[in-house]
């Protein structure tokens, strides 16, 4: 079984996901945090537990590329090629359009989280690599207000598919980051939206990292790691009571 430590608090939460998988080989280490939606005209302020999550992401990596959807006009749509710098290109095919939001929100719930673009849809939509990548990382918006889930399909050596733990039937506007550093590189990652043309979701600031510019301490570390997760966890239902 793996380790799972995840802090909740009313508006938010951030989860942090150390395990084994069932085969035997090492399970992807994730990265979830979400700031509740204040209703569909409200763009956060702040994205606390997002950032965090990003953050923490980040910190397992060396050299990582975002793309950011700036360098696109409005409408653009799929196939779309998507550049992360140093670390490799891309190309996004599938459903959605890259969408302008330059102060608020679009009206129901959307916007950017870097500069004034976004990717919008309420379909499915894949991203297939240059090269192998072995992490992957993204902002969603406005997820899950209509029902709607997000699920991750890997294709490779990596193939597995993930539920995106959002918050489901919340109120519009809320932000989550969720990235994924895996054990075997994968080619293509599939986007699924579980309320598919009723839920529409907008993502920004993909970010990818290869195999080798993953930095993820050693296996004895990650247990350290988890155990001191653990008393942190304890230390704060000790206070709260």
């Amino acid at each position: 079984m793996g380790f799972q430590h995840i802090i909740k608090a009313g508006s938010a939460a951030l989860l942090l996901t150390i395990g084994t998988a069932g085969s035997g080989s090492a399970a992807p280490l994730t990265f979830f945090g979400e700031d509740l939606g204040q209703g569909e005209t409200v763009r956060l302020a702040a994205t606390p537990n997002a950032d965090a999550a990003r953050n923490a992401f980040f910190a397992n990596l060396v050299g990582v590329g975002t793309e950011t959807f700036e360098g696109f006009a409005a409408g653009t749509g799929a196939p779309l090629a998507v550049s992360f710098g140093a670390a490799g290109t891309a190309t996004l095919g599938g459903s959605g359009s890259v969408a302008s939001v330059p102060t608020g929100t679009n009206g129901v719930g959307r916007y950017p989280i870097s500069g004034d673009k976004y990717w919008e849809t309420g379909q499915n939509f894949t991203i297939t690599f240059s090269d192998p990548v072995a992490a992957f990382g993204f902002y969603g918006i406005d997820i899950g207000d209509f029902g709607g889930q997000v699920t991750l399909t890997l294709a490779g050596g990596g193939a597995q598919t993930i539920n995106v733990p959002n918050t489901v039937n919340g109120r519009g506007g809320g932000v989550l980051y969720f990235g994924i550093i895996e054990t075997l590189t994968f080619t293509a990652i599939t986007f699924g939206n579980t309320a598919a043309g009723t839920d529409f979701f907008g993502f920004d600031d993909f970010s990818i990292g290869s195999l080798e510019q993953v930095r993820i301490p050693a296996p004895a570390a990650l247990g350290l790691f988890g155990i001191a997760l653990a008393g942190l966890g304890m230390a704060m239902r000790r206070r709260a009571a």
